[in-house]
């Protein structure tokens, strides 16, 4: 792209270069931020197992749901568990197979695959008065075979 942007501008054609440039980086960002930026960080932690970076999106109370063990705990508490998880678990990959949103909420789904195994992982995150996202719930299953 910036070389066809440089050459059109070395042949004159400088204002349609810079239009042409212009709108295709307008593209680039819409396409990297579809709303659910928020995201982004949190499946790279994820696919890492980095709880302690994770938990940088943790609400200060949020519910914790690990295989069948379930509970509303505190930000530390939570990076803990999820510590403990991962240190059981080492992640291979994370994958995320779903996004939804709604006004100050987004939803994702998607598929750890750690300590030989495969887990279903569900977030939601919300947000008020303009606030970052927050994970208000984290929910990680084991994933059946059908």
């Amino acid at each position: 792209m910036l070389v066809v942007a440089g050459a059109l501008l070395g042949m004159g054609y400088t204002a349609h270069a810079q239009s042409f440039f212009t709108t295709s980086v307008q593209a680039q960002r819409l396409k990297q931020d579809d709303g659910f930026a928020v995201f982004s960080s949190i499946t790279k932690y994820m696919a890492a197992g980095d709880a302690a970076s994770l938990s940088s999106w943790f609400a200060d109370n949020l519910d914790v749901t690990i295989i069948s063990s379930s509970r509303n705990c505190s930000k530390k508490q939570a990076r803990e568990i999820l510590r403990s998880f991962f240190e059981a678990n080492t992640p291979r990959s994370f994958t995320v197979t779903h996004k939804a949103s709604e006004a100050n909420k987004k939803y994702m789904i998607g598929q750890l695959n750690a300590g030989g195994e495969l887990f279903q992982v569900t977030i939601y995150a919300t947000s008020s008065g303009g606030d970052p996202y927050k994970i208000q719930q984290l929910n990680i299953s084991r994933q059946t075979a059908y």
